[in-house]
């Protein structure tokens, strides 16, 4: 059976812990880090000193899924439809 979550370690301000996340969100992290030129792991530092009392992997999630949901928006000219 393919695993669906992968834990993957990151140093954020010199410790480290470990984000589970599922592949896609991996991906599509590493490809926002990119775009920004910035190293993954001062992107991810960035989430988790902005997140809310949620847990480091939900933040990252969530911080993907904004990303394009605003990208989306910004390119169509339009909010998201309901």
């Amino acid at each position: 059976m393919k695993r669906l979550v992968a834990k993957h370690s990151v140093t954020i301000h010199g410790r480290k812990t470990s984000v589970s996340l599922e592949a896609a969100f991996w991906s599509h992290l590493k490809q926002i880090a990119h775009t920004q030129q910035a190293p993954l792991r001062d992107l991810i530092a960035r989430i988790d000193e902005t997140r809310d009392h949620s847990n480091l992997s939900s933040a990252i999630r969530l911080f993907v899924l904004g990303h394009f949901q605003t990208n989306r928006s910004s390119q169509s000219g339009h909010g998201l439809r309901e």
